[in-house]
């Protein structure tokens, strides 16, 4: 069994197209949709309306692959966050939108209330209902996985947004070239010729200070400190990286070793490698990386370098 396995539950109006949307996401395991807080243990789709549920689909994902602010944020794109029980062309109740948390799960609790706050600060009154889960029913089995079964079927939500980027930026892919030109000797040896910086060397092995991990070529985040910990190996180490499609994971048998190696994709860039020997209640992941290869970009800062998105990553 995944130990690393959590449970969210969304509600962003008809259930086809938000189960649709989030299969697609790295990290996120299983769906089901189904149908949830409303009066009573029983309901079905024909009367939804009057048992006062909301149709919701249940997300089991790898928090060591993708973070509960990460999903939050690609929720918030797929629905009208000020739109009162209605999404796209549906409208009544059982379209509301909502978020919803296991009972006693306190942490999904308090990572959801900060980021209600967060999307209040940003775009004042929204109408998402947060509560712990009450009365799930799993939908039927026509509706579940609908539009892989029924591709021309309605879906209120662009399904393509799960390949663009989560957070706009202007940050920008970069050659070969460029690389040469920006990087001193060592950072060059790492990024571009997958190079290993001596253990202990970099002064970012010893940085906590709250903030952000840049990539030093594109200046894309890539980690944040609220993942960070003491690996004892003598390089940054991180839990997750702070987006799932940030990074990229190859299979790396040099040195006669069976490792994989992490990438940078907007640099395409060598950073590291990935190991299993992380600290389990962080999910058991290291990400070992060289320093050289990265910038550390102070919480205090990020607004004025333009990071101002991604202080919602940064506990």
């Amino acid at each position: 069994m995944n130990k690393n396995i959590r449970i969210i539950y969304l509600a962003g109006g008809c259930f086809w197209g938000t189960q649709a949307y989030f299969k697609k996401l790295n990290g996120v395991l299983k769906t089901i949709a189904g149908y949830a807080n409303g009066d009573s243990d029983k309901t079905n789709y024909e009367i939804v309306s009057s048992t006062d549920h909301a149709e919701t689909v249940k997300i089991y994902y790898d928090f060591s692959r993708i973070s509960l602010t990460e999903i939050l944020l690609h929720y918030f794109r797929t629905i009208d966050p000020k739109s009162i029980n209605r999404q796209g062309g549906d409208i009544g109740r059982q379209y509301r939108t909502g978020i919803y948390w296991e009972k006693g799960d306190e942490d999904s609790a308090n990572i959801v209330k900060d980021f209600i706050e967060y999307q209040k600060n940003k775009i004042g009154d929204i109408a998402v209902e947060i509560s712990e889960i009450k009365n799930f029913v799993k939908a039927e089995d026509y509706h579940q996985d609908y539009l892989d079964k029924n591709p021309s079927g309605y879906c209120h939500v662009n399904l393509s947004l799960t390949d663009e980027p989560i957070i706009d930026d202007d940050r920008k892919f970069l050659d070969e070239e460029n690389k040469k030109q920006m990087l001193d000797d060592e950072s060059y040896s790492v990024m571009a010729n997958s190079g290993t910086e001596r253990p202990f060397s970099s002064e970012l092995n010893d940085e906590y200070r709250k903030g952000i991990y840049v990539d030093k070529l594109s200046k894309k985040p890539l980690f944040a400190s609220s993942d960070k910990f003491d690996a004892g190996c003598g390089w940054p180490s991180f839990s997750r990286p702070i987006v799932s499609n940030y990074l990229e994971e190859k299979d790396d048998y040099s040195l006669g070793m069976n490792r994989t190696e992490v990438r940078s994709i907007s640099s395409n860039s060598h950073l590291g490698h990935v190991f299993p020997d992380g600290p389990q209640e962080m999910g058991g992941l290291r990400y070992c990386i060289n320093g050289a290869a990265l910038e550390f970009i102070p919480y205090d800062e990020m607004d004025e370098k333009g990071y101002s998105d991604y202080k919602i990553f940064v506990k």
